[in-house]
């Protein structure tokens, strides 16, 4: 155990991350001028380790290492030891796992570094053990040589330092394509995507198995597109063997990580905003194409615990919950036969255990991971009982397993609110309100709206963090990208217009930040940031969409809505700088050929006008929001608010017809009829668009 009297620079930050390692006997820095300076001062290299607060091996090379005396004074006598959490820095965290994975050919957390006190990387790995261990090297030994190597060989250390530096400045550049922006490149995305597709347990790949929901909105996109039925078919099979899988949380709902093996039973037990974010959405968006029954629950259940598990109260979103409680992992989720027994009495027990796939030696390391294994039928039948029988079974178990739950001890929660994350999770919420007639739903997202625009806000530039009732460091492009983007899905699901102003200012602080005028695209890091040894742009879609990614899709649905032809001009750039590479690698690219996809068609154009609150309009918006219409923008226009038809060109001179809550859809430069009626509006939203009407970039 670490000496609780001690305690290091970490003491004084907000981070969860940072504050677990403020009692280490490593003499820790935070990134800031101080630490900096003392580098460059005493002449020692930095020690630069980058984590976050549900890295399940971030803590076991704390318990390992860093609360290891002898480690610990290694570290403080040879280098200045600075401790990053990489989601509230994730431009160092970019920059520093592109060099480590250049230097080893892989990368991950606890990411590990060292830099010379010009801030160039020299040397990194991920995680090291305490001692030499399966061909890693023991981190004394690291220690040893690095400190070493810096002394005797500076040469040395330059040259690799400077050849590092080029290639990390090379990375960032891209140029811009002048091949066709077509559909054949979502075409080759979706070919790719059906190659690596798993046909027994849905997904992509094999193990380790990471819910790609931007690949499958990306399909769902085809489908809608083209009929292709395949796409469709991947898509849901995937999403019902995940959400019956233990990668969902059966009792409390949501989803972990991802899965440890291919079929989806066994999870990473960390649940991250951003994951919970893009499915449930996905969810949301396959019960709107197939009005199938259990992706409406699993997309509710999952933003019902969001709502209850991970909101503040101020309205923001929290990142993440733990893997491990009481230092084990998982062990808050899984349970034994012979609890469920004791909870449940024997009869309940065995039903729900059979449909669960509990049994005496378990699934995990003795215990049991709930996941469905056989479809309620058979095991109703197997069981010798009615399905009504076994659903009144498992739902009765679901609740008192999720009551015995509760009071065990929970996870971590990593409180902090972070821009990007918030702002998924408000658009997912806000089309779920729309679509799903949920008015609580909505009053998250407009709590959510309202949080980041009080608190996570410095003028009209938007800050990345929040925590502990303050908010700092300056806001990444996905940041703005994500928060304009999910102002603007509000706008259009409520027809409220400052949500639109706000968006709309938004994206003119990002563009004036991060546009670059010389060679197009957005930088990660604003003009008013801090300067960095590389500033670099990022293109490619990872856990999260890319900044330049959800940019370019909100570039488009603004310039849709309010005729500005620039913002469409910057959103074709992003496309031609990154052409070639989502050509070769287009499952990296889900989120922008997504954008693309809205690019090539031509857009539904949907006007609702009447009163907010008229049971006519929101019959004309059920309408609206419970298909499934990618490839669409929605403006609203109430009686008693004219504010939003000073931006919106498609709202002048729409008016109610004959009193009455109307609807008006406009496409390719031709508008329909006018209805009033939901049955005539729905079939104006079903009517497939105009032959010769995708375009070509």
């Amino acid at each position: 155990m670490p000496d609780q009297k001690h305690t290091n620079r970490l003491a004084g930050e907000s981070s969860p991350y940072l504050l677990q390692h403020a009692h280490n006997p490593v003499d820790w820095q935070p990134w800031d001028d101080e630490a900096l300076a003392r580098s460059r001062d005493e002449d020692k290299p930095i020690l630069l380790s980058i984590g976050y607060s549900a890295c399940h091996w971030c803590h076991v090379m704390e318990r390992e290492s860093f609360e290891n005396e002898a480690i610990a004074r290694l570290m403080n006598e040879h280098f200045v030891s600075i401790k990053v959490d990489r989601e509230e820095r994730p431009d160092l965290d970019q920059i520093y796992m592109n060099a480590v994975q250049m230097m080893t050919g892989h990368g991950g957390w606890p990411l590990t570094v060292f830099l010379t006190p010009d801030l160039i990387p020299f040397y990194g790995g991920t995680y090291f053990p305490p001692e030499d261990r399966h061909n890693i090297p023991g981190f004394p030994r690291v220690l040893l040589g690095v400190a070493q190597a810096y002394r005797a060989d500076p040469e040395g250390v330059t040259q690799t330092a400077s050849s590092l530096l080029g290639e990390l400045r090379r990375m960032s550049a891209a140029c811009e394509s002048n091949a066709a922006l077509d559909v054949e490149l979502i075409d080759n995305a979706v070919r790719a995507l059906s190659r690596s597709y798993d046909p027994r347990h849905g997904g992509f790949g094999s193990a380790p198995k990471f819910p790609a929901a931007q690949s499958m909105e990306l399909l769902l996109r085809a489908h809608a597109r083209n009929g292709d039925e395949n796409a469709l078919r991947m898509v849901t099979e995937t999403c019902r063997k995940m959400a019956e899988g233990g990668i969902y949380d059966q009792l409390g709902g949501g989803f972990h990580r991802y899965s440890t093996d291919a079929r989806w039973l066994v999870p990473h037990f960390e649940k991250m905003l951003y994951d919970n974010a893009q499915l449930a959405r996905l969810y949301l968006h396959v019960w709107q194409l197939t009005k199938d029954d259990f992706s409406r629950r699993v997309a509710e259940e999952t933003f019902e615990y969001v709502a209850r598990e991970m909101t503040d109260a101020s309205g923001g979103f929290y990142s993440t919950q733990d893997a491990d409680s009481e230092g084990v992992e998982g062990k808050f989720f899984v349970w034994s036969r012979a609890e469920i027994a004791r909870l449940l009495g024997e009869d309940d027990a065995a039903l729900l255990s059979a449909y669960y796939g509990v049994s005496d030696e378990g699934n995990f390391e003795g215990e049991n991971i709930l996941n469905v294994t056989r479809d309620a039928g058979t095991v109703a039948r197997e069981s010798g009982v009615t399905v009504g029988r076994l659903r009144e079974a498992v739902e009765r178990g679901r609740r008192v397993l999720c009551e015995a739950r509760e009071r065990r001890v929970k996870p971590a929660r990593d409180e902090k609110m972070i821009a990007a994350w918030n702002g998924m999770m408000l658009a997912s919420f806000a089309e779920a309100a729309a679509a799903l007639e949920r008015d609580d739903f909505r009053a998250v997202a407009e709590r959510n709206a309202d949080f980041i625009l009080d608190s996570l806000r410095d003028g009209e530039r938007l800050l990345h963090v929040f925590k502990d009732g303050r908010a700092k460091h300056h806001a990444f492009l996905d940041d703005y990208a994500c928060v304009a983007s999910a102002l603007l899905t509000l706008y259009e699901t409520t027809g409220t217009p400052r949500w639109l102003e706000a968006s709309l200012a938004l994206t003119e602080t990002m563009i004036g930040e991060f546009w670059d005028a010389e060679d197009g695209g957005f930088f990660y890091t604003g003009a008013s940031g801090e300067r960095l040894i590389v500033r670099h742009k990022d293109f490619f879609d990872n856990a999260t969409p890319s900044g330049n990614s959800v940019a370019a899709d909100l570039l488009l649905r603004l310039s849709a809505l309010t005729e500005n032809e620039g913002y469409a001009r910057k959103a074709v750039t992003v496309f031609r700088l990154t052409r070639d590479a989502a050509e070769r690698y287009p499952s990296a690219f889900g989120c922008l050929l997504s954008a693309l996809d809205f690019h090539l068609s031509t857009p539904k154009e949907i006007v609702i006008v009447g009163g907010a609150s008229d049971d006519a309009t929101r019959a004309l918006r059920r309408e609206v929001w419970s298909r499934f219409l990618p490839n669409k923008i929605v403006a609203e226009s109430h009686s008693d608010d004219e504010g939003a038809s000073k931006i919106v060109p498609l709202l002048r001179e729409r008016n109610p017809i004959g009193g009455r809550p109307t609807a008006y859809v406009c496409e390719n430069y031709a508008c329909q009829q006018p209805v009033s009626d939901p049955r005539h509006l729905a079939a104006q939203l079903d009517a497939p668009a105009a032959k010769g009407a995708r375009r070509q970039g």
